[in-house]
């Protein structure tokens, strides 16, 4: 039989049933302990969502990997590359590569009879997958890009739309700056929102053959390819996967690429993301800290109230391991019980808001309309047990206490 575990199960009935004065402190460090795990579920949820649909946005527009011309730099006018390259076929088939497609951007003026704005035009071809766009359409429909055919359809972004005053089915023409300047004339087929500023006011997406004739690039010309990967978290990985795969080309008559990646590319944006990580740990101190000092209260209190149960246990004999045990098991059911409604609140606020999107954002500072969450079981479950395992470490040093209290001392407390 488990002793000390029998003694905590009668204190912990007795508390429930009867009058103690340590009950309000108890109570007091069961919510403690719920609203500060409530808090961290909050924290880790939002910011692993913010971090997710960023990161997610950032991508749909440029990829995780890009292979581009080793010529090209950081503008939109770029050195074609040659879709027939002998490595793509491998690297369509490595595994962890989701989708590889064309791309070519080239930048432009659009001006209409009142207005004139600066953009970048981004040309797609036929294997373009628009999954992610599809879901941010707001007005129209996607345009159809085939092998054998042009299409003068365009989307635009909303915000694009709004500074020219454009809907959808509008003509308008867009100029580049050339030798010699050229012309083309464009068709709105549908309005996306991403509410991701930086790219939404400066991106117009085009059948690439388009850009191909207004470069003087052949058919199997573009800017380069576009990959996507399943898992994130390996895009380092699988970027020096792709450039293994193309190797060292240092050959004339062999195509000089270069390999790189989106964070490679918008670094201002991912540290921004990851310096997010910072405040998500100063709060899980600072909640753990906080319900910590509540349970080494209510323990303390706990083994002052049955100070005179302690002398008598100790006259009978009991070591100051077992008595405890005693209380260290009373403090783990008020944890367990904290653990259980801060579970409760921090999931429940966190579904609301997942499903409704009650707490609305300002695009143009936080780039979401509503706050995001990511719930994930692991998460959860590290949280908890995390929690449970520093709280009890804590609560190992007032437990201490109950190996100076001397039986004849503690008998006659009163």
């Amino acid at each position: 039989m488990n002793l000390p575990y029998f003694i905590a199960q009668r204190l912990i009935k007795g508390r429930r049933e009867g009058a103690s004065f340590s009950k309000p402190i108890n109570v007091i460090a069961i919510a403690a302990i719920a609203i500060g795990i409530a808090v961290m579920i909050l924290a880790v949820a939002i910011l692993t969502g913010f971090k997710q649909q960023i990161t997610d946005k950032v991508v749909g527009f440029g990829s995780h990997i890009q292979i581009v011309n080793f010529d090209s730099n950081i503008s939109y006018e770029t050195a074609p590359v040659s879709t027939n390259l002998s490595f793509i076929p491998k690297i369509k088939d490595m595994p962890g590569i989701k989708h590889v497609e064309v791309f070519a951007t080239k930048a432009g003026i659009i001006k209409t009879d009142e207005d004139i704005q600066g953009v970048v035009l981004k040309g797609i071809g036929s294997d373009f997958d628009w999954s992610y766009f599809k879901t941010f359409i707001v007005d129209g429909s996607v345009f159809s890009v085939t092998d054998t055919a042009t299409t003068n359809s365009v989307i635009i972004s909303k915000k694009i739309a709004s500074m020219l005053k454009l809907k959808t089915g509008d003509s308008f023409a867009m100029h580049f700056v050339q030798d010699p300047p050229r012309m083309r004339k464009f068709t709105i087929s549908g309005i996306y929102e991403t509410s991701l500023e930086e790219f939404d006011k400066i991106y117009i997406f085009c059948d690439i053959k388009h850009i191909q004739r207004l470069n003087g690039w052949k058919n199997d010309e573009v800017s380069g390819f576009e990959i996507f990967i399943d898992d994130f978290n390996r895009l380092d990985i699988m970027t020096q996967a792709v450039r293994d795969v193309i190797g060292y080309r240092i050959s004339e008559n062999e195509p000089k690429v270069k390999v790189t990646n989106i964070r490679m590319k918008y670094p201002q944006i991912f540290d921004w993301l990851n310096f997010q990580d910072t405040n998500v740990i100063v709060i899980i101190v600072l909640m753990l800290v906080v319900s910590g000092f509540n349970m080494i209260s209510g323990l303390i209190i706990l083994i002052l109230e049955k100070t005179n149960m302690i002398g008598i246990l100790k006259a009978l004999g009991s070591e100051d391991g077992t008595i405890m045990k005693v209380f260290l098991y009373q403090a783990v059911y008020l944890i367990v019980k904290g653990l259980f409604w801060g579970n409760i609140i921090g999931i429940g606020l966190a579904s609301l808001q997942l499903w409704t999107g009650l707490i609305s954002l300002d695009p143009s500072s936080y780039y979401l309309k509503t706050v995001p969450i990511n719930l994930e079981a692991v998460h959860i479950l590290l949280l908890n047990l995390g929690t449970m395992a520093i709280i009890v470490l804590v609560l190992l040093i007032p437990a201490q206490l109950v190996s100076r209290i001397t039986p004849v001392k503690a008998i006659r407390f009163d």
